[in-house]
């Protein structure tokens, strides 16, 4: 795309100008969506290879200086200039008629400087049920070990994550895919939600908590890490029935054993 606008470094823009990862990114679930939401559109350098699969599409940025760009690619009514941390997606899918329209597919080559809320924002919304994210390496990474030959220690985001999605790697990207280049490496993940997650999504909120807690001081021992939290009679109990010990660190559990002590400590 020529005559792109100047990106804004106070907003965390890098224009994606491989052709071969844009492909990537937006043919990744368009044989199953029957809907596409794509946050922080830009000039449409996505948004253009996304509209052309012909289904139903809304795009949501904070830069008022993109509907010019986007209006030549869609509808005027289904570009939205808003912040995306603050957007009410369910009021907005139902406002657009999507209640009956699904999978619904998230697309975003998120902003590297909000994209970790941006992305516990999405994983809340059960409407939405696919998602292909860009993110900042380091962030990819604590979502899903790019590197699997290194292995990857537990973390309070990749068990956000994976408690409700199953993850992959779709793509890596380097710094001049991008216009201005980042300093830093990229990744692309595919994402698909569960359909019964082992802790139920009215649970999140309580779930996100208790990860915060666990992975506070994730190389010290978890059964004290947690002692100021809960009684110690219910705290004991959980380990117990959990097969932990108490002197176990958070960075060396496996997925299951974190779900299933916040099942026994949160009945």
């Amino acid at each position: 795309m020529t005559n792109l606008p100047k990106p804004n470094k106070a907003l965390g823009q890098h224009f994606l100008i491989d052709q071969d990862i844009i492909e990537k990114i937006t043919t990744d679930f368009a044989q199953v969506a029957q809907a596409i939401v794509e946050i922080g559109p830009g000039p449409g350098i996505l948004t253009k290879d996304l509209a052309a699969h012909n289904l139903p599409l809304h795009v949501i940025d904070k830069d008022e200086r993109f509907p010019e760009y986007l209006r030549t690619l869609m509808p005027e009514k289904d570009i939205h200039i808003e912040d995306a941390l603050a957007f009410d997606f369910t009021t907005a899918f139902n406002d657009w008629g999507w209640d009956d329209l699904t999978p619904l597919w998230l697309v975003s080559n998120l902003p590297y400087n909000i994209s970790s809320p941006l992305l516990v924002k999405f994983l809340q919304v059960q409407k939405i049920t696919l998602m292909t994210l860009m993110f900042q390496r380091e962030v990819a990474d604590k979502v899903f070990p790019i590197d699997t030959r290194k292995g990857k220690a537990m973390n309070s985001l990749m068990a956000l994550c994976q408690t409700y999605f199953t993850v992959q790697l779709l793509c890596k990207v380097p710094p001049e895919s991008f216009d201005p280049p980042p300093k830093v490496d990229s990744a692309v993940l595919s994402f698909k939600r569960l359909e019964q997650p082992l802790i139920p999504i009215d649970q999140f909120k309580a779930f996100e908590k208790y990860l915060r807690k666990v992975f506070a001081h994730k190389r010290k021992q978890l059964g004290t890490v947690l002692k100021p939290h809960y009684e110690y009679s219910t705290l004991e109990a959980a380990f117990e029935k959990c097969n932990l010990v108490r002197t176990v660190r958070a960075e060396a559990l496996k997925l299951s054993d974190i779900q299933n002590l916040f099942k026994n400590l949160h009945p």
